[in-house]
């Protein structure tokens, strides 16, 4: 429910609501951090330009940045504070620099205290979606790993109350189809400057954001542009799919209600998009919670860990290592694997 947040900077300016969720009160809580930063969702930035530069909640002390983004062509604002009595100077929220250490974040518990939220709407149910703030991780994550003590066991206590993202379809589409060969830190660059280039804006405060761009706008592109903006050899992928959408050929949402595997079948219809980047957008935006992108960190996993769910294709792989990661759930389980061994590597 909205409520004038203890914590609001600002929130007496009229165009914003506020509000805080005691994150005490969700089972499981949430690490704002490890959720937003995991290298499942790129479509957030952080007020302090810190996104993906392993700079964490270790090095913010009381005074932790805000992640924003725009929702529906509203500007949504979100932090976490891990002490829930912070101290407020009274200034704007996106003027403070939190700083810069470099210890590793995960290793401590960052799922309690206060989730701030702000926005130019009362958002907090389209946030509570986006962060699937209703999902009960200690059920899904014990019935998915409960009693492995070799690698999931280890992998889902690393970063407790880090959830699954529920995310646009269309900005995870292209967001999945720039990830390929790519770190994650160069992912959220390329998915920030195609917003820049060609998101609507909407400015605030005297400061202008930028909404992802709209299938239509991204397909009046030209290849020359998107590899200027460093797509490189994904910038035809990126035009032609968008055009599908935008010409109502094909569209991420197409997936929805199919059953997984001919929802991931679907999704290879789009240019660009193999069985790995399908499973991305299936598993961060569309809701399918047993989806299990074997990427290059889930293979070097099978490999090492659980070798008989090798069977030799994509899809036989999939099947195995989705029973071994408990099925309904074993999405969640991916992404607690992915997080714990790339941050470690």
């Amino acid at each position: 429910m909205e409520a004038k947040s203890p914590y609001a900077v600002g929130a007496e300016s009229p165009q914003m609501h506020s509000g805080s969720i005691d994150l005490e009160e969700l089972p499981g809580g949430l690490d704002l951090y490890a959720t937003l930063e995991s290298g499942q969702s790129y479509g957030w930035r952080r007020a302090d330009g810190g996104c993906y530069t392993d700079d964490g909640p270790e090095s913010w002390e009381s005074d932790p940045p805000w992640y924003v983004r725009v929702v529906d062509g509203d500007v949504l604002r979100v932090r976490q504070h891990l002490d829930q009595n912070p101290d407020d100077d009274g200034s704007d929220p996106e003027d403070r620099d939190s700083g810069s250490t470099d210890p590793d974040p995960t290793k401590s518990d960052h799922s309690g205290g206060v989730l701030e939220w702000q926005g130019t709407a009362d958002l907090e149910d389209e946030l509570r979606r986006l962060l699937r703030l209703e999902d009960d991780l200690p059920a899904i994550l014990d019935s998915a790993a409960g009693g492995d003590d070799g690698l999931l066991r280890p992998a889902v206590e690393y970063a407790p109350g880090m959830r699954l993202v529920g995310d646009p379809a269309f900005e995870t589409l292209i967001a999945f189809i720039c990830s390929t060969q790519m770190r994650v830190a160069r992912i959220h660059g390329m998915v920030s400057a195609l917003a820049d280039a060609y998101g609507e804006p909407v400015t605030v405060d005297g400061r202008t954001y930028h909404a992802f761009p709209e299938p239509a706008a991204l397909a009046e592109a030209t290849e020359a542009e998107l590899r200027d903006l460093g797509l490189g050899y994904r910038a035809p992928y990126v035009v032609e799919t968008a055009e599908m959408v935008a010409s109502g050929e094909l569209d991420p949402t197409d997936a929805l209600g199919e059953p997984y595997e001919e929802a991931r079948e679907t999704l290879t219809g789009f240019v660009g998009v193999g069985d790995k980047v399908a499973d991305c957008v299936l598993l961060f935006s569309l809701g399918y919670l047993e989806a299990v992108p074997l990427d290059t960190w889930i293979q070097s996993a099978i490999a090492d860990h659980f070798p008989e769910c090798d069977r030799g294709s994509y899809a036989e792989t999939s099947r195995a290592i989705r029973e071994r990661f408990g099925e309904e759930y074993a999405g969640y389980v991916q992404t607690y694997v992915f997080h714990y061994l790339r941050t470690r590597a």
